[in-house]
């Protein structure tokens, strides 16, 4: 999925890492999924990404192992959908610094609100991607939560392989 070169081969790991999520889409793709939102339909509807772009970014997320198809039941009928690897749950705390710099340093919206970090296991709210700054703990998707003013929601991650 290279944005302007083939990286791939590469000796320097930020090349290689940026031949794989380089591509802004991926990233997107990869924090709806980990919300447990890896349905075809809702990825286009929610991200306004085109079917055909849709396609060629979860084919190849799937060959870079970050996805996996999962099946799940529409009605009486049996679709596929996707869920997130434990290399791409290994992006949260990435997600989460990307968040929380986009807090720090770009401006908000007048529509916005801050976007805060929850770790259910102590349940204060975290200023670190990767450690909870309250607790100490490691953060892991099923125990976080992302509380989304904008959105007026709370929305609970999913630990890989998930889909709901």
């Amino acid at each position: 999925m290279p944005l302007r070169s083939d990286w791939s081969a590469e000796v320097c790991p930020i090349r290689r890492s940026l031949d794989v999520l380089g591509d802004p889409w991926v990233l997107l793709i990869i924090r709806d999924v980990l919300h447990g939102r890896g349905r075809f339909d809702w990825l286009r509807d929610n991200l306004g990404i085109s079917e055909p772009v849709l396609s060629r970014r979860l084919a190849a997320m799937v060959d870079a192992d970050l996805l996996s198809r999962v099946e799940y039941q529409d009605g009486a009928r049996a679709r596929l959908g996707y869920a997130a690897t434990d290399a791409a749950t290994e992006l949260l705390p990435i997600l989460q610094e990307l968040a929380l710099w986009g807090e720090r340093h770009t401006e908000m919206p007048e529509d916005g609100g801050h976007m805060a970090l929850i770790h259910e296991a102590c349940g204060a709210e975290t200023v670190n991607g990767a450690i909870c700054s309250e607790c100490g703990a490691e953060l892991v998707p099923e125990q976080m939560t992302w509380v989304k003013p904008w959105k007026n929601t709370r929305d609970r991650l999913q630990p890989a392989g998930t889909l709901r």
